[in-house]
């Protein structure tokens, strides 16, 4: 028996092993740590079990949604250690999501963003000029000439002259030939120019003599009347094909293409709905404002994931108890040559069938008449049902479109047409055609219906325009011969403006129904206990309760850069034009050389005292022949104690043009440790913000630190303090803070030699 009893036991566990899914206890650790929020150990959980389980859909179901959560949670860490400055742990962050959620457009984004943040800004392209094409054939211009004049050295140069005479002498300054329009007229004019650039000399000129100077080839220039007819003969124009990539219907390059022709006034462009492109024919200037109001337009429609839940809860709880007696007794008369007679409570009805004199009442006997007693039903019902509805869709939409959502039945609905019936003999008399009854079915969608239409704003709320609806056949109702679905319905209709991950209660809608019916004696049926014995006592109680709850997520952000946000220069109403940065900035002075040479028409004294004619002055903390700059840490020792903080200057001296300076810091991390890097006040000027990056590596010791000016601007020169950085005692001992490597460069991005030191820091217990 006992040999019997453990077969059994080990064929029991076999079938519950057998009954048990696969993965079973990888799917209930990956519930647990998704309840804790650990989405990258749940999501490692659910894979093992879809692994071990392919075809179970609860995995699958599951594992899509935890890596979704989980992608989403390394975005928003990534964001939040770009703010603190922290580019490399972020961009490894949004490297991290977009591996987990391939899908993720925001992590693609982020990503992209937080690479150009970490990548220098200004580009050297050195790729060799083409100058034929695939098919052998020349390569055909892409743009107008540029003039590349033989000296690119400021220019000052003051006269009263024909408008002529002036083109002409900034002309041989720089080594170009000026020809003019036929109908260029004489006019005279006074020019002070003050070191200016070639360009900005030509542009001044053209101002003052009402005329416009355009380049023949590199090396000659053409001067023809301020006009309107002139520019459209002469002005130079360029033909493009511009594709875009983010727009969706024919309507939003329609769009695009009515906003550049009312704000660039262009009369050559087409739209292109088949290749989703743009082409422009118009000047080189409108077409690169065209450019670049396409780029700054031409950005992905922001995206919001909606999850809905829809909790639905209905209890029935029937409660039927007591006896309930008959309500009637019947009396039937049966005499011999009488009328039968039946007596109830209601009444009595009597069938003649004779006669029966009174005097013969009281010969009647029991076998004369029958009395029916009513009988009794004892009831004794407890009926509870509890139904339970969970509904948990996820919607995704595109910015100002609709998304739709539908999970239930379509319940067809019956309408009919009469038509009456008409027609006419054969022999022409009115004939009659029987009437038709032409029965349409409309369908109706009875369970959750979502519609949803998203507005994203930047700081990363939600505007939503929500109509769900919850609706159930309840019953059917009979009309014109033809059973009709009663259709119960909660619809809510409503604009609400929401947080990202806020979460939203639309309505919870309380139906509550209570039923009570009495049945039995008169009287007998109010008497405490004993009732239940002379009536039947039924109570209905029905509850119905719907709750509604959204959830909003943003998946696609528009991709706004500085670029995108920043104004351009676009010439005036009647001259639409661009110009790049230096063509508006004094041009820096530079120590003169023996094969350049500012042009100077005028020489004029520069310092306190007269210098050569064309001489440029030095900085007044540099002169010639001095010794390369020095940079050290100030102070040169430092004692501190364990848990003491302190601030160490980095100091530079006798240092020219002074733009960038990247630094690399050594020192020991198990005494002292960097904690922070601050701005000095040498490399801003007192004035002009700098870019500081700083990452510090504790565990190995090492800082880099790198400042830079801002773009287009000169460097700075002198001696003073260029970083702060704030050191931290660990443990006792002697640590060395040393910069192991510079790479200072000037304005021009040419090296700078600078003689390093280092200084010594003590810790004391």
């Amino acid at each position: 028996m006992r040999r019997w009893g453990y077969l059994c036991l080990c064929i029991g566990f076999g079938l519950l092993a057998a009954g048990c899914p696969k993965g079973g206890k990888d799917y209930d650790l990956g519930k647990k740590a998704e309840t804790l929020q650990d989405y990258d150990a749940a999501l490692s959980y659910y894979q093992k079990a879809l692994k071990a389980d392919p075809y179970n859909a609860n995995y699958k179901i599951k594992l899509d949604q935890i890596r979704f959560e989980a992608g989403e949670q390394h975005v928003k860490a990534g964001v939040a250690l770009r703010k603190k400055g922290d580019l490399t742990g972020a961009a490894a962050e949004f490297q991290r999501a977009q591996a987990i959620d391939p899908s993720s457009s925001i992590a693609d984004q982020e990503l992209r963003i937080t690479v150009e943040m970490i990548a220098e800004k200004n580009r050297e392209a050195n790729a060799a000029a083409e100058t034929t094409s695939d098919t052998g054939q020349p390569l055909l211009a892409s743009m107008p000439p540029e003039i590349k004049p033989l000296s690119h050295a400021p220019i000052t140069y003051k006269a009263s002259q024909d408008a002529k005479i002036v083109f002409d002498t900034i002309g041989k300054l720089a080594g170009l030939t000026v020809i003019y329009d036929p109908d260029f007229p004489a006019r005279r004019i006074t020019v002070d120019l003050n070191n200016v650039t070639l360009e900005q000399a030509l542009d001044i000129v053209s101002l003052e003599s009402k005329a416009v100077w355009k380049p023949v080839t590199e090396n000659s220039i053409f001067i023809f009347p301020d006009q309107p007819q002139k520019r459209r003969d002469y002005e130079e124009q360029l033909i493009k094909t511009i594709y875009l990539s983010n727009t969706v219907q024919p309507q939003d390059l329609t769009e695009i293409v009515t906003g550049l022709r009312q704000l660039l006034d262009l009369k050559r462009i087409s739209q292109v709905n088949s290749q989703n492109a743009i082409i422009v024919r118009d000047t080189p200037d409108k077409l690169m404002l065209a450019e670049k109001m396409i780029r700054d337009i031409d950005k992905a429609k922001p995206e919001v994931v909606v999850q809905v839940e829809v909790l639905q809860a209905r209890t029935d709880r029937l409660r039927d108890l007591g006896v309930l007696p008959g309500q009637q007794a019947t009396v039937t008369f049966t005499p011999n040559g009488t009328s039968s007679t039946s007596t109830g409570t209601t009444g009595s009805t009597t069938t003649p069938s004779g006669s029966l004199p009174l005097n013969e009442l009281k010969h009647l006997s029991t076998a004369d008449y029958s009395i029916t007693l009513p009988g009794a039903t004892a009831n004794a019902v407890l009926t509870d049902t509890f139904t339970k509805i969970i509904q948990n869709p996820e919607i995704r939409s595109v910015e100002g479109q609709t998304a739709k959502l539908k999970v239930g039945d379509r319940i067809p609905v019956a309408t009919g047409s009469f038509q009456a019936g008409v027609g006419v003999g054969s022999t022409g008399t009115s004939g009659f055609v029987n009437p038709l009854v032409n029965t349409q079915f409309t369908y109706l969608d009875v369970g959750v219906n979502v519609d949803i239409t998203p507005r994203i704003h930047p700081n990363h709320e939600i505007s939503l325009k929500v109509v769900i609806e919850v609706s159930s056949q309840t019953g059917t109702a009979t009309i014109g011969g033809i059973q009709q679905p009663i259709i119960s319905q909660r619809k809510i209709e409503q604009d609400i403006r929401l947080k990202e991950g806020e979460v939203s209660i639309l309505g919870g809608l309380f139906e509550r129904t209570e039923a009570r019916t009495l049945n039995g004696w008169p009287g007998f049926a109010k008497i405490p206990v004993f009732r239940y014995l002379f009536s039947e006592d039924k109570i209905d109680h029905e509850e119905n309760e719907v709750l509604i709850v959204m959830t909003p997520r943003i998946v696609r952000m528009p991709e706004w850069s500085k670029a995108n946000l920043r104004p351009l220069y676009s010439g005036s109403e009647t001259n639409v034009q661009v110009k790049h940065e230096s063509d508006i900035r004094t041009p820096a002075v530079a120590p003169p050389t023996q094969q350049q040479q500012p042009m100077n028409q005028n020489p004029q004294p520069v310092g306190p005292a007269a210098a050569p004619p064309g001489a440029a002055a030095l900085p007044p903390t540099v002169a010639a022949g001095t010794q390369p700059g020095k940079i050290h840490f100030e102070p040169h020792s430092l004692s501190l104690k364990v848990g003491q903080t302190a601030t160490i200057g980095v100091v530079v001296e006798n240092v020219t043009d002074l733009f960038s300076i990247p630094l690399l810091l050594q020192y020991n991390p198990a005494v002292i440790s960097v904690e922070e890097v601050q701005h000095g006040g040498f490399l801003s000027g007192g004035t002009q913000e700098i870019a500081l990056v700083q990452r510090n590596d504790k565990e190995h010791g090492q800082t880099i630190v790198s400042a830079t000016r801002q773009p287009n601007t000169p460097g700075v020169s002198g001696t003073g303090t260029l970083i702060g950085i704030v050191v931290k005692a660990l443990a006792p001992g002697t640590s060395n803070l040393s910069i192991v490597q510079v790479n200072a460069k000037d304005s021009q991005q040419k090296l700078i030699p600078l003689v390093t030191s280092e200084a010594t820091l003590q810790v004391q217990p």
